[in-house]
């Protein structure tokens, strides 16, 4: 019986399988369905910037789809958590050795890790402060809307919120860079010199569309910008009212 026969070496043969199997999983579910998730909740939130009801009409439709709660679990939550768990795993096991190694793909290994620490609990906030309340009751999503101002009108929340936006953007920006990578859909130095490009512009015009959302609950309630206390009463009433 050679080395390469034993049971030690089948046993590790295995693991190396199964590492190699999760870690692509882990990559393509920050893609799809995570990274769609993520595009789509954005650019829902955006239409706030057109008031209430351009707000509540694209909530609305969302809500309104059929079988919702399944494609929410199944579609979303579920690879969610998959997602974030494996990827604490692996934030855990790495090492990005930058105090040794300065280089800009070591920083980016260390930020991809960190932003996925960061982006995990920021969704688990928003997901406590909307989702679960709507579920247990305790919300509707005719709420959301004047939730989000009052909320967002806090400078804290407000920058707890730009941090955790920041952080999802990035993460998912990068990872779609790593994910090319890791199925063989950038094999030069030059294709993936292109697709880092296009993730970046890419994501900084997702940031900006999600924080120009940011911007515009918070203003509504004073919470950025300074303003008239007749103006801000006014203004911040408009964005709770029912």
């Amino acid at each position: 019986m050679t080395q390469a026969d034993t049971p030690d070496a089948a046993a590790e043969a295995y693991r190396q399988r199964r590492h190699f199997f999760l870690r692509r999983l882990h990559s393509l579910s920050g893609v799809v369905p995570v990274g769609i998730f993520l595009l789509t909740h954005l650019w829902t939130n955006a239409r706030a910037v057109y008031g209430r009801d351009a707000f509540n009409h694209a909530v609305g439709e969302i809500q309104a789809m059929p079988l919702l709660a399944y494609v929410e679990v199944g579609g979303i939550l579920l690879p969610l958590a998959f997602h974030a768990a494996y990827g604490l795993v692996i934030a855990a096991q790495g090492s990005a050795n930058v105090a040794s190694y300065g280089y800009s793909r070591n920083w980016m290994y260390l930020l991809q890790r960190l932003t996925g620490v960061i982006a995990f609990a920021f969704i688990a906030l928003h997901l406590w402060q909307y989702r679960v309340q709507k579920t247990l009751g305790a919300m509707h999503w005719q709420d959301f809307y004047g939730a989000l101002g009052r909320d967002l009108a806090m400078p804290a929340m407000f920058a707890g919120y730009v941090v955790g936006l920041t952080a999802s953007v990035f993460h998912f920006a990068n990872g779609v860079w790593l994910c090319g990578n890791s199925w063989g859909l950038t094999t030069s130095a030059r294709s993936m010199r292109r697709a880092a490009t296009l993730c970046a512009v890419g994501g900084l015009a997702l940031w900006a569309l999600g924080f120009n959302t940011l911007l515009h609950f918070s203003y509504r309630c004073g919470g950025v910008l300074p303003m008239p206390e007749q103006t801000l009463e006014r203004m911040c009433h408009d964005a709770v009212a029912p």
